[in-house]
């Protein structure tokens, strides 16, 4: 296992990162994802362990609750040796504050997901998304308290567009405020939208990158080919994150090969190259059964050829879009070593 550090910490996490979405499950869509009981979890967790994970994510709303607890019990005297990420804003209550990044809100789903955890601190906080009705400075003050007053060691987001992360720092900058050093986000072959703004922002603020749903809900995982559309597994019943099927094929049609070629499953190389890519801290992975993990675990050691990453670079790159295309065209003799005919002035 190959450990990289959270940006400005000191901390180092294993680029794979164990998911607990599917610990718990219930009704809703926490049940299509996963149902997963205590026994199973504990398997995962310390299969994940011994494999030398160090790094593993839940969040209060994954099964109401459930998540956080099987989590917590598998750990045990465990916990230590880990860096224990959870998440705060989804519904936990009919009550209209049991939900968004209020300080009330905030300060009790704290609370309520050190005891199910089972720890008296949190290594990484997060926000689960954007709260359009709470103010962002009152958010990055209430989670310096929690830093301050030891709940918490670091805090973090998720889900958030470029310009409110970008404001959230520049609060916490003003402010001597606890800034956000990762963001939890979506980022796959099959969806690289996150590399139009976020990424670049990422960079140049030196804020980590935790990718969740690396494999797009399982459709990049090798079930799901356009003669079997309708493949069994989560994406099947939960048909998220929203893609561009013809597209996913065409990528398919270009990990299938490169797959066959190192021997090993297309969900492999698509978590190379997550691994292979500079801002990515930490790739989260999520399982349902031992031989699921023990793929993906793999991937780690897939070191994939410059042509094979042009190849999958080439299938899954965005369409030019502006701004972009006119940095692109800018910077082209901006840069260093760069060549263009230098234009003749006409006196």
């Amino acid at each position: 296992m190959k450990y990289r550090q959270i940006p400005g910490t000191g901390v180092f996490v294993s680029e794979l990162c164990l998911g607990a979405m599917t610990f718990g499950g219930g009704d809703g869509i926490w049940g299509m994802i996963g149902n997963l009981g205590q026994k199973e979890v504990d398997e995962l967790v310390h299969a994940s362990l011994d494999a030398g994970i160090n790094f593993f994510d839940t969040a209060n709303v994954y099964g109401f609750g459930a998540s956080e607890t099987l989590l917590g019990k598998a750990l045990g005297a465990r916990r230590k040796d880990v860096i224990l990420a959870t998440k705060v804003r989804g519904r936990m209550g009919a009550g209209p504050n049991e939900i968004g990044l209020s300080r009330v809100h905030i300060m009790q789903s704290v609370d309520e997901s050190l005891k199910r955890l089972g720890t008296d601190y949190i290594d990484l906080y997060q926000i689960h998304g954007y709260d359009p009705v709470a103010d962002f400075e009152d958010i990055m003050r209430t989670l310096s308290d929690l830093v301050r007053n030891g709940k918490v060691r670091y805090v973090g987001a998720s889900n958030l567009a470029a310009w409110q992360l970008m404001k959230s720092l520049g609060i916490a900058k003003q402010g001597g405020l606890e800034a956000f050093r990762t963001i939890q986000s979506y980022y796959s072959l099959a969806g690289r939208e996150l590399e139009r703004e976020v990424i670049p922002l990422l960079k140049d603020q030196d804020v980590g990158l935790l990718v969740w749903s690396p494999l797009a809900g399982g459709f990049l995982s090798g079930k799901f080919t356009r003669e079997n559309q309708n493949a069994e597994g989560r994406r099947a019943k939960f048909d998220f994150p929203p893609l561009d099927k013809e597209k996913a094929f065409h990528i398919i049609d270009v990990l299938a090969p490169i797959a066959k070629e190192h021997d090993c499953s297309p969900a492999r190389v698509a978590l190379a190259w997550l691994l292979a890519q500079s801002a990515v801290t930490s790739v989260i992975i999520g399982a349902k059964r031992t031989s699921q993990l023990e793929d993906n675990l793999k991937a780690g050691d897939l070191a994939l050829a410059p042509e094979e990453l042009k190849k999958l670079d080439e299938v899954s790159k965005l369409s030019p879009e502006y701004p972009g295309w006119m940095f692109a065209t800018q910077l082209s003799d901006r840069m260093p070593g760069t060549k263009r005919p230098v234009p003749v002035r006409n006196n």
